[in-house]
């Protein structure tokens, strides 16, 4: 526009005076709408911010000067009249007129990517814990103790129940059942590994903190790639907790209600591989001396996600090898580009991006060719 240098110097000078003249119109009754210093007739700093500033466009009529204000800058605006208003669509000069400093991002807002550099937070330096959720800490408190003690002991019976009543079903063949119980046992582990994999992959890309029921755990695990280590400082109860939410009671008190015994037992072994799968997760981040010998056997033998496997999922942008139950699935689902065609399909159906694609532009672009495996 013609006049916006002119009009932006103008609300600099306005905004001068507010500030240089606040500590001595403190002095004089607030309801006065002017008061006298040193021969200047001075607006008090409210009325000025509440007077509408009509700025100059190209279609209308030239003013006699161009620094002067027209008469209706002296009118007082009503309550409804917005800095965006008073702006006439020139939202580049919204700076000048905003008092307010911006508040400092956390991780319950959406976009801070991981905490990382440009994020707005400030990343811990050296191996320092970094608690993310607001209200959580590194002690375990006898609330998560309980849940999970309960979470877990119901898990148990469910699954004990479910045994016994394929074992009436087969007439007492304890062979058989026991067969049966092993396939069910396995089938669930693997589909646990993936089942991580996606709820990894979607709370790390999607969501904030603020998003109800899953905004702590989407916190927790997006902030967990700005100090890794804090993990392994909890104790088991504390660090699970959090997953008894999703995967505890309620959900298989539905499950058990309208399915047969066979399939409680496939879930409620799913339900403990998926809250067990964030020790999983902190095994992957210690070293073989912090951890017993029998979790390295664990690791060795596949039955639970390895260090080294896990630690090419902390390499930016975070893209892949998101199953953190044994890290079995990870290959195929990378090498097929399976959480790229997820990403497009969410971009297609809201235009919402990945914060892998936030991290690395060259990743977005190629899955936007359709280009989805991971090399």
């Amino acid at each position: 526009m013609k006049y916006d240098y002119a009009s932006s110097l103008i609300l600099l000078s306005l905004r001068s005076v507010g500030a240089f003249t606040t500590n001595a119109l403190s002095k004089y009754p607030t309801h006065t709408n002017s008061v006298t210093i040193q021969g200047f007739s001075v607006v008090r700093p409210a009325d000025l911010m509440n007077m509408k500033i009509s700025m100059i466009s190209n279609n209308e009529k030239i003013p006699k000067s161009a620094t002067s204000l027209r008469a209706s800058t002296l009118l007082e605006t009503s309550d409804t009249d917005t800095t965006a208003e008073l702006m006439d669509g020139k939202p580049e000069l919204l700076d000048y007129m905003d008092p307010t400093p911006s508040k400092p991002k956390t991780f319950l807002d959406d976009g801070f990517v991981f905490g990382l550099e440009g994020s707005g937070i400030e990343r811990p330096k050296g191996k320092v814990a970094s608690v993310v959720v607001e209200g959580d800490s590194l002690e375990t408190t006898s609330y998560q103790v309980a849940l999970v003690s309960v979470t877990m002991a119901a898990h148990a019976m469910f699954f004990a129940a479910s045994f016994s009543e394929m074992l009436s079903a087969n007439g007492d063949n304890v062979v058989l059942t026991m067969a049966q119980a092993a396939t069910v046992v396995f089938s669930s582990w693997l589909l646990a590994d993936f089942g991580s994999g996606v709820l990894h992959w979607s709370v790390d890309n999607y969501g904030n903190g603020r998003t109800p029921i899953m905004g702590p755990i989407i916190a927790a695990f997006q902030g967990h790639h700005s100090a890794p280590w804090t993990i392994t400082q909890r104790e088991f109860c504390n660090n699970v907790n959090k997953l008894c939410i999703p995967f505890g009671i309620p959900t298989m008190l539905l499950i058990n209600y309208i399915s047969g015994p066979m399939t409680t037992m496939f879930f409620s072994t799913f339900c403990v591989l998926e809250i067990l799968s964030q020790e999983f997760h902190k095994w992957s981040h210690t070293t073989k001396r912090e951890v017993p010998e029998w979790v390295n056997m664990l690791q060795d033998s596949g039955l639970s996600i390895g260090r080294k496997a896990h630690g090419l999922h902390h390499v930016a942008p975070y893209d892949g090898n998101y199953c953190i139950v044994s890290g079995f699935c990870n290959d195929a689902l990378d090498k097929s580009g399976f959480f790229r065609r997820l990403e497009h399909i969410v971009y297609k159906l809201n235009g919402v991006e990945s914060n892998a694609w936030k991290l690395d532009n060259e990743l977005k672009e190629r899955t936007l060719r359709g280009e989805y495996r991971i090399e």
